[in-house]
C-alpha cells in the first residue's frame, strides 16, 4: 500500500507531557502530511476523540493524571480501529509490553528517533486503512446486493445496457441524460459496481436545492477555521470518494462558480479544502445526470462549455418510459416481487385491463411513477390480481392537451382497442360483443377482420 495514499487523510495525536519531544514529533510527522493535534494530558485527548476520532496515537507511558496504560485500554475500547503506539524509558519496557498485551501497536524508546517513528506510523496506519477499505468494501457489496437490476428487453435498454458494459471497467467520466424517473442514478450505480472501482466508495449527490456556499462545503470540505462555526475538519465528498465514484445529479443547475471549481478538479485531479491552502490528490471518477439536453443548456450559454466536454467523454440517453411500453410488464413483475416483500402481501398477476390503460398512459414520472402506482396498489390490494380499481383517478384524468403528439392514438386505433376489450369481456362471443358495442354483427365481423381481431390476444 502506498504511503501517499495513507498519509494524506492520517489524523495523529501526541500526547506527551514534554513540550520538547512534542514539537519534534509533530514537525517530523507534519512534513509527510499528517494532521497532527498535541495534547498534555491523556484526557484532554480522550475528550477530543469522543466527537472526533484519531487515526493514530503516539502515547507516553508517564503522564500526569491518567498514565499511558489507561490511555491505551480507553482508546481500544472506544475507538478500536485506531492504532496506539507509547513512548517508554528503558526502566519501563515491561509496562510498554503490558500496554502492547492491552491493545497497543507497538513502543518506541525515547529519545525518540524520527526515522523509526515514521515507518513505525506508516505501519499503523497501513494496518488503519485496510481495516477502512474492508468496511468499505463490505458496505459497497451490501449496496450492490441491495441494487435493482436495469430491467429492460426493449432495443432502447439493450443499447443502453451495450454502453454500460463496455464504459463500466473504464476510467472517463459519463454523462447520463434522462427525463426524471428513468433511473439514471440506477445506471450510474451499475458502471460503478460492474467496473474496477466497485470496492471503494459510490457517493451521490444533487447539485439541486443548494446554496453555492453549501455545494461547496459539501464536495470539497473545509479546514478548521475555515469559517465562523467550523470548529473541525471537515472531509468533502470528492475526497470520500476517492479511488471510487462521484454521481452528481441536476448538473445543468450547479451554480457557475462551481462549475469553475469542478472543472479545475477534473482538470488537475486534486482539490483544496474550503480556507485551505495544500492541494490534495485524489482519484475520482465522475459521472454526471441532468433532466435536459446539457448541450442546449450550454448552447444557451447556461453551462460552461469546456465542462460539458469533460463530463461528456461518454454520453448515455435513457429512454422515457413511453417510448419503451414492451419494458412494462416486465417492471411491473419485479416491482410485484420487491414490494410484496416489502408488504408481506402475495399478488401474482395483473388485470389484463390495466396493462391496457398503462400502455395509453403517457407515464410523466417514467419508471418512478410507475413503481410508485404499484407500491400503491399492492399496499391496498386485498386480492392477489391489480385491477384498475387499485390504480390512482389520475391515470382516468389525464387530458389529452397534456399527452405528446407521439402519444395521442388515432380514432382507427381507439376503435380497434375498444373493440378488442369488448372481445375480451364477453369472452369473444360476437353476439354478446355486438350488442354491447351497439353495432350489427355484420358490422362487427368486418371490424374484426379489419384489425386482424378474429384471434385472442395471448
Amino acid at each position: 500500500m502506498s504511503q501517499s495514499k495513507i498519509l494524506h487523510k492520517a489524523r495523529v495525536a501526541i500526547i506527551d507531557d514534554e513540550p520538547i519531544t512534542r514539537r519534534e514529533i509533530q514537525r517530523g510527522l507534519a512534513k509527510h502530511l499528517h494532521t497532527v493535534e498535541i495534547f498534555e494530558n491523556g484526557e484532554s485527548a480522550l475528550k477530543k476523540m469522543a466527537t472526533d476520532p484519531f487515526d493514530l496515537v503516539f502515547c507516553d507511558l508517564r503522564l500526569p493524571g491518567m498514565n499511558g496504560l489507561d490511555v491505551v485500554r480507553e482508546v481500544k475500547a472506544h475507538h478500536p480501529i485506531t492504532e496506539v503506539i507509547v513512548f517508554t524509558g528503558y526502566g519501563s519496557i515491561d509496562t510498554a509490553v503490558e500496554a502492547i498485551q492491552a491493545g497497543a501497536f507497538h513502543f518506541l524508546t525515547k529519545p525518540v528517533k524520527i526515522n523509526e517513528l515514521i515507518a513505525l506510523a506508516t505501519r499503523a496506519l497501513e494496518k488503519v486503512a485496510l481495516i477502512h477499505e474492508r468496511d468499505v468494501l463490505k458496505k459497497s457489496l451490501a449496496a450492490y446486493s441491495r441494487q435493482q437490476y436495469i430491467i429492460g428487453h426493449s432495443q432502447a435498454m439493450q443499447d443502453v445496457l451495450s454502453v454500460v458494459k463496455k464504459v463500466c471497467s473504464l476510467n472517463c467520466n459519463v454523462l447520463i441524460q434522462g427525463e426524471s424517473g428513468t433511473g439514471k442514478e440506477l445506471v450510474a450505480r451499475a458502471i460503478h459496481f460492474l467496473g474496477s472501482r466497485r470496492e471503494n466508495p459510490f457517493i451521490a449527490f444533487s447539485c439541486g436545492g443548494f446554496s453555492e456556499e453549501l455545494i461547496a462545503n459539501e464536495l470539497f470540505g473545509h479546514e478548521k477555521g475555515a469559517f465562523t462555526g467550523a470548529l473541525n475538519t471537515k472531509i468533502g465528498l470528492l475526497e470520500s470518494a476517492d479511488k471510487g465514484t462521484l454521481f452528481l445529479d441536476e448538473i445543468e443547475i450547479m451554480p457557475s462558480s462551481m462549475q469553475v471549481k469542478l472543472l479545475r478538479f477534473i482538470q488537475e485531479r486534486s482539490l483544496i479544502r474550503v480556507g485551505g491552502t495544500r492541494p490534495i490528490p485524489l482519484d475520482v471518477r465522475i459521472i454526471a445526470a441532468g433532466n435536459k439536453n446539457l448541450k442546449k443548456v450550454t448552447d444557451e450559454n447556461r453551462f460552461r462549455e469546456d465542462l460539458y466536454y469533460r463530463l461528456n467523454v461518454v454520453l448515455i440517453d435513457l429512454p422515457p418510459l413511453r417510448d419503451r411500453r414492451s419494458d412494462i410488464p416486465l417492471l411491473i413483475n419485479h416491482f410485484i416481487t420487491k414490494h410484496n416483500q416489502r408488504f408481506g402481501q402475495s399478488v401474482s398477476s395483473v388485470d389484463p385491463e390495466v396493462i391496457d390503460i398503462f400502455n395509453q398512459y403517457p407515464f410523466p414520472g417514467n419508471v418512478r411513477e410507475l413503481e410508485n402506482i404499484i407500491e400503491r396498489a399492492i399496499a391496498l390490494s386485498d386480492d392477489k390480481t391489480i385491477t384498475p380499481a387499485d390504480l390512482p383517478d389520475d391515470l382516468f384524468n389525464f387530458s389529452i392537451e397534456n399527452m405528446k403528439p407521439q402519444n395521442r392514438r388515432s380514432l382507427q386505433d381507439q376503435e380497434k382497442e375498444y373493440i378488442r376489450r369488448v372481445l375480451i369481456e364477453t369472452n369473444y362471443n360476437k353476439g354478446k360483443a355486438a350488442q354491447i358495442l351497439k353495432v350489427p354483427r355484420t358490422t362487427l365481423w368486418r371490424k374484426i377482420k379489419l384489425y386482424s381481431l378474429d384471434t385472442p390476444t395471448k
